[in-house]
């Protein structure tokens, strides 16, 4: 089974993916593995560097902040560049996934429907966190601004829209309960997966 993982900026996705991993279950980071192929695909580089000019690179890595000022404010550069690294990581999960041998795997996947990929999952759960909470955790984690935070939820669907489509949801606000409710999860997908 695939049981996609799923939720905006802050809510706390990692954290989630984490329990699970200490749980044995496999986890496929996307915007991680995504990151590596940008570093070390080179039809990737390539595609990147005629749509987004040389400065897209610098000594052969990504210049994600130049990238990020560009695809943030300008929605038609951001489905460009998807359009560039959305396909490498499908075939590189397809990949993973064959090689798997747990009753499930997770797939952790900011925009899971945004992009469509919620339709290769058997099960979704949401990841969910007030507004405040997401741009404060984010403002630690990051060297970033409010109003890029801003810029980037913008960019994803609201937690209503996720909620909708969604299995499952955790709101993450308080780690004890959430590393519970996960526990919780594990037990209940590991019986559907038999």
């Amino acid at each position: 089974m695939i049981v996609g993982l799923t939720g905006g900026i802050g809510s706390g996705k990692s954290t989630v993916a984490k329990f699970f991993k200490e749980l044995g279950v496999p986890v496929y980071i996307a915007d991680l593995e995504a990151k590596k192929l940008m570093e070390t695909n080179d039809d990737i580089r390539r595609d990147i560097i005629s749509i987004f000019g040389a400065y897209a690179y610098e000594n052969n890595l990504p210049n994600r902040k130049y990238l990020a000022e560009i695809v943030f404010e300008n929605p038609e550069k951001l489905e460009q560049l998807n359009a560039i690294i959305h396909p490498a990581v499908g075939k590189h999960f397809e990949e993973w996934y064959q090689q798997q041998k747990a009753p499930y795997v997770i797939k952790e996947v900011a925009i899971l429907f945004e992009n469509g990929g919620d339709k290769q999952c058997d099960l979704v759960i949401t990841v969910t966190a007030p507004k405040e909470i997401r741009i404060e955790r984010v403002l630690k984690r990051d060297q970033t601004t409010r109003k890029a935070i801003e810029a980037r939820m913008q960019n994803q669907w609201s937690d209503k829209e996720k909620i909708k489509k969604s299995d499952f949801v955790i709101e993450n606000i308080v780690i004890d309960n959430t590393h519970q409710i996960v526990e919780e999860l594990h037990r209940m997908i590991l019986k559907k997966s038999i």
